[in-house]
This record gives structure tokens, sequence and C-alpha cells, in this order.
């Protein structure tokens, strides 16, 4: 009896949780469609009628689907060089355990405590004497180098975890370092890279600062940075914030729903591993 209780009080308490986070997202999606004046005069009321006014001008200035294919673009280069090159450096430093590998390791810890902000001002310097700023490969280059630490901090943990005994059958017959890597542990970092990869998409999706600084034209602006423009800092009116946000947001939750399986697939077998 005290078991099913406590069950039920548990799926009770996750539901409730799950209710409180996604109440916000459900205020946002009503309220983008009501228009100022009756959002001002009901705050929390329902809409009576679907107003899509709101989202015509919002696509209409706010160079929308320019932002989403610079957003795509650059989001999945970052991935798949992040997941590609942290792989590689930490493959050697998960197999030769000595104290070089353990430095290396210890500043690629160091290089994940290092708060985002400290970075700015030497990327814009650098990027400026290099001729980066403005350019989708500056914009490229920064993401994918704050999220390598990452990477080769969580590749290490996971190749360390495979049985050398395949990559020693492996040599065997004739295989390098590279045919080691590329043909034997490459393929069993599915489960790792579908894991990381979920983390570096919102990462690098979200993020607000770096396109900010180092992006000036409003052709090469993510989506985040459309948004920032279309709606403002000083007077911020909720018919244009409103739809802005569930623009900005729309195409990763539609990724999201495509890739749902493979994702948790892949999440469910690093867990199993």
């Amino acid at each position: 009896m005290i078991r099913r209780v406590v069950s039920i009080f548990g799926q009770a308490s996750v539901v409730v949780v799950t209710l409180a986070m996604l109440a916000p997202v459900f205020y946002m999606i009503m309220m983008s469609f009501r228009t100022s004046a009756e959002i001002a005069e009901e705050p929390l009321a329902m809409p009576q009628a679907l107003y899509l006014g709101n989202y015509a001008n919002a696509l209409e200035n706010m160079n929308y689907w320019q932002g989403v294919l610079n957003s795509l673009g650059i989001t999945l280069t970052v991935t798949v060089l992040v997941a590609l090159l942290g792989s590689m450096a930490a493959y050697p430093l998960a197999r030769r355990t000595n104290r070089f590998t353990r430095g290396v390791i210890l500043i690629v810890a160091l290089g994940l405590a290092t708060p985002p902000f400290v970075t700015i001002t030497p990327i814009y310097v650098i990027f400026k004497n290099l001729g980066l700023l403005d350019s989708y490969p500056g914009i490229v280059i920064a993401f994918t180098a704050l999220n390598l630490p990452l990477a080769v901090f969580f590749y290490t943990s996971f190749i360390s975890a495979i049985p050398k005994e395949l990559e020693e059958a492996a040599r065997l017959d004739n295989c390098g370092d590279w045919q080691v890597y590329w043909y034997i542990v490459r393929p069993l970092l599915g489960p790792a890279t579908a894991t990381l990869s979920l983390f570096v998409t919102l990462m690098v999706w979200n993020d607000f600062t770096y396109p900010l600084l180092l992006l000036s034209s409003p052709e090469k602006f993510t989506v985040m940075i459309s948004v920032y423009r279309f709606v403002g800092n000083l007077n911020i009116q909720p018919d244009m914030l409103f739809p802005a946000a569930v623009l900005g947001s729309a195409p990763l939750l539609v990724l999201f729903m495509i890739f749902q399986r493979r994702i948790v697939s892949g999440v469910t077998a690093g867990a199993v591993k």
C-alpha cells in the first residue's frame, strides 16, 4: 500500500513539474495570437480568436527565413566539426595514458570551467586581425573552439570504456592508427555523438552573444539576432515579442521532433553502455 502511494505521488510530482515547465511555453504561444491591446487589458486571458497579424508582421520585417538558413548552416557545420575533431583528439588521449595526456586532459577540463564572457574580447581581437569578422568561417571557428573542450572531455571518457581487444584485433589485420579510429572506434561513438550533438545544437542555436559580436551584415544574422533586431531593447511590444520568440524556437523544435527517435535511442544506448 505504501509503495503504491509513493508511486502515485511520484507520478503526480512528475506531471506537476512537467506542466510547470511547459506553462511559460504555452503562455508564449497563446499570447502570440493576441493583440497588444488585448494583452494589456487581460494579460492572462486566452485568445478569443487566432489573430495571425502578429506573425505576418514578424515574417515581413524580421528577415526570418534567411536567419533560419544561417542558423541551420552554422549549427550543423559546428556540430559536425565538433564531433569529428573532438573524437579524433580524444582517441589518443584515452589510449595513451601518461603524464602528458593527463596534463592535456586537465587543460581541457580548465577550458570547460572558463566562463564564455572571458573569451569574448580575445576572440574579437584575434578575428579582427585575421579578417574573420562578419564571416561564416569566423563564427563557425568560434563556436567550434568553444565546444571542443566539452567534446574532447566527453569522448575521452567514452572511448576509455571501449574494450581494447577490438583495436588489437584490427591491428592484427595490419590496420594503422587512423584505420583503427575510423573503422573501429568511430562507429562505436554513435551514442556519445548523439548526446553531444544535442548539447552543441542547443548551445549554438540559442547563443546570442557571439553572433551579435562577430556578425554585422543583416544577411548573415542568425535567427536569434534577427529576433533581437526585430523586437528591439527599448520599447518592447508584446505583439512583436511573443510571435518572434515562437518563430525563433520553432525550427529547433521541428528538428528535434524529426530526429527525436534517433536522439533518444542514442542517449539511451549511451546510458546502457
